[in-house]
């Protein structure tokens, strides 16, 4: 089996030792850093994900740190998503497009203050297109990346884990909002956010030096709640609908096709470097979108490239994420639908690497 060699680029995380320590069997590369895909197996974690709690080291999520008094010129000039009325201590899932209106990033928008905001970023180098705009613009903004490292608690214990940590009081952190708490007097940003359906935090830990004794506090407050340690699940995330990017949707694709168009509020959103392009878009409609589908038959291979769809010869879109679903007992699966194929029921096949499957279209996910 090849391995993937260490080097500089490819960064390890403040919480990499207790990682290992763990027993992490799998990797991928995220952001030139090292991301956790499985411990025990990708169903044992699924199901312990969904019954107790877990600590995933997700310092891949990379912050690009907008500060100056033009912060939040461009970080409306980002995204289709009218920031106005968002308030420091809120987070907002927002689309990222450029000039044509394609997804270049969907992130979380965490603004700390009306100066100062952190873009939680998926995989990509959105960094330097950030810079590029506050250049070009000539706006009064610095642009970085600060040494911030998330580190999420997920599952349906972790409201009791985090109190053992930082006090009752982060139970009445919001869904999307965040508050400030202190580890060891060092201030901490903890968000009610997270990469899963089963509930949680994301705690933003600033200063590599604290990431082990965060992570160490939380295992042993933790020993009677089950914790381990997880990853972000590829059976739940495709069970609840949550995109990749990268995988799911590309810069080839609009807000609107990926199912994002409650996000953008196009008309209002001024200042949007794509704002003209996604308004045709949003007066035309998409052509594909996103769906959910149902995949017939026996587990299906790791789904690492694009699986066509097919409606007899003619070819209606494409599978971009698919898995065995223990509880719902079938495949299921994130595909891109032409318009023709794309209502609820419809039936279509996929080309998978182990044969054509039958398929039925879902406008809704499964949790």
């Amino acid at each position: 089996m090849a391995i993937l060699a260490p080097s500089r680029r490819l960064r390890r995380t403040p919480f990499s030792e207790g990682v290992e320590a763990a027993g992490v069997k799998a990797y991928t590369v995220y952001n030139h850093m090292l991301l956790p895909t499985v411990f025990r197996s990708v169903e044992e974690d699924y199901h312990h994900l969904k019954s107790a709690v877990q600590v995933w080291d997700v310092a891949v999520e990379r912050q690009v740190e907008l500060r100056g008094p033009d912060a939040g010129r461009l970080m409306q000039m980002l995204t289709p998503r009218d920031l106005r009325r968002m308030l420091p201590g809120q987070c907002y899932y927002v689309p990222i497009v450029d000039e044509t209106g394609g997804m270049l990033n969907d992130p979380v928008a965490v603004k700390l203050s009306e100066d100062r905001w952190w873009i939680s970023i998926a995989d990509s180098d959105l960094l330097f297109w950030v810079k590029g705009l506050a250049l070009g613009y000539r706006l009064d903004v610095l642009v970085d990346e600060p040494d911030v490292s998330p580190l999420a608690v997920q599952g349906p214990k972790a409201d009791e884990l985090m109190a053992r940590v930082f006090g009752d009081r982060v139970r009445d952190v919001r869904f999307f909002k965040f508050d400030h708490f202190d580890f060891q007097g060092r201030d901490l940003v903890i968000a009610r956010s997270g990469y899963s359906k089963q509930g949680g935090f994301e705690i933003y830990v600033e200063g590599e030096d604290l990431g082990m004794p965060l992570w160490n506090a939380l295992f042993e407050a933790g020993k009677d709640l089950d914790v381990h340690a997880g990853c972000p699940n590829l059976i739940e995330r495709i069970e609840g609908g949550l995109l990749s990017f990268g995988n799911d949707m590309t810069d080839d694709n609009t807000p609107h096709e990926c199912g994002l168009g409650k996000f953008c509020n196009t008309h209002t959103a001024i200042g949007c470097v794509g704002r003209d392009a996604l308004l045709r878009v949003a007066k035309e409609g998409p052509v594909q979108q996103i769906r959910a589908l149902s995949i017939e038959g026996p587990a299906v291979p790791g789904c690492d490239r694009w699986w066509p769809l097919w409606s007899g010869k003619k070819r209606v879109g494409r599978v971009s994420s698919a898995a065995w679903s223990p509880d719902f007992k079938t495949n299921v699966a994130v595909g891109m639908v032409r318009l023709s194929h794309w209502d609820d029921g419809d039936e279509v096949t996929v080309e998978t690497p182990d044969g054509m499957r039958k398929a039925v279209v879902h406008e809704k996910f499964w949790i």
